[in-house]
């Protein structure tokens, strides 16, 4: 069993990663359905929180059913974040995650996300704020280093578990590389092996199927993976993964009738979230995810992306599962 703070996690847990624009409620409501372990927000900034933007305070949603849940900030200075861990605390997540890895160029400008890799300094110091700040358990989450020339997990690793992280998960990519090339776990099995670390260490990057999962598992042995791209428009990654764990057997592959069951309740989900409006036109980003490899589904997916009536889009889904009543997904 992993344990970070009081929360208790499977063996070998499996989390759902922080996505911008994609880890919203609906989206985590889908996963945790189909395995993950324990789930994040999306990114907020310290400074939108504080500003009370309502972009930013929206991201505080969570739910019950979602539990284990944590919120992740980002930002690059110390009061700012300091103040919006005791904002986060008072919705009452499970714990409090910090991002030191985001690489995208108008955080990382701001001094924030990965930017901080190139100050350990202040990457220390702005995590001791939010522990001091908060009686939740925090984490964080965050890269190799800068770039190929100046990777500093070791003592990153070391130095946040000093000030009182209670896991880390480390992307196993520089900033410099994005999300492009190869990830690297060997940096990050060197940390779980390093005798001085006691928290849990989580690896993310390029698990993708459950045989690389798997393969991954017993390759680095550390103590969970963190699940992102390879979860978008397809949940049942955790079951898949889980199942390939426990037997050794790949799962049958979700059927068309599964796949519109899933985007139709993350529409509903959205639309009961968002609003209506809102709800239908930032749904539209997922149905090329859910229907990937789907023979002739082309007219099918431009519809579903023009349609702007609930009415109407929720019977286009009951008139495409009829159409598709006997595909087979091979």
């Amino acid at each position: 069993m992993i344990k970070i703070g009081n929360i208790e996690l499977p063996d070998h847990p499996l989390l759902l990663a922080p996505m911008e624009d994609v880890s919203d409620p609906p989206f985590r409501r889908l996963c945790k359905a189909h395995g993950a372990d324990l789930m994040y927000s999306e990114f907020i900034s310290s400074e939108g929180l504080i500003r009370d933007a309502m972009k930013s305070r929206m991201k505080l949603d969570i739910f019950d059913y979602e539990r284990p849940v944590g919120i992740q900030i980002f930002g690059g200075d110390e009061e700012a974040m300091a103040e919006s861990a005791r904002i986060v605390e008072t919705v009452q997540p499970d714990l409090v995650d910090i991002n030191f890895g985001c690489p995208v160029k108008k955080v990382v400008s701001k001094g924030a996300g990965a930017g901080v890799l190139k100050d350990i300094d202040l990457m220390v110091r702005l995590t001791k704020a939010v522990v001091n700040s908060t009686h939740l358990p925090v984490t964080v989450k965050t890269r190799l280093g800068w770039d190929e020339d100046s990777i500093n997990i070791d003592e990153v690793a070391e130095r946040l578990q000093d000030v009182g992280v209670q896991a880390l998960t480390i992307h196993a990519r520089t900033r410099a590389q994005m999300y492009k090339g190869h990830s690297d776990w060997t940096h990050i099995e060197r940390i779980k092996n390093n005798p001085r670390i006691q928290i849990p260490i989580f690896g993310n990057g390029d698990i993708d199927s459950p045989q690389k999962a798997l393969e991954y598992k017993e390759t680095f042995g550390l103590d969970g993976m963190m699940i992102g791209r390879a979860a978008i428009g397809y949940p049942w990654i955790f079951d898949e993964i889980k199942h390939f764990f426990n037997t050794g057997e790949i799962l049958a592959p979700p059927t068309i009738k599964d796949r519109l069951d899933a985007a139709k309740n993350h529409l509903i989900w959205s639309m009961e979230w968002k609003g209506e409006r809102l709800g239908i036109v930032e749904m539209r980003r997922h149905y090329t995810n859910y229907f990937k490899g789907i023979h002739g589904f082309k007219p099918h997916r431009l519809k579903l992306v023009t349609t702007d009536d609930p009415i109407e889009l929720l019977a286009l889904f009951d008139k495409i599962a009829e159409e598709y009543k006997d595909y087979i997904i091979e």
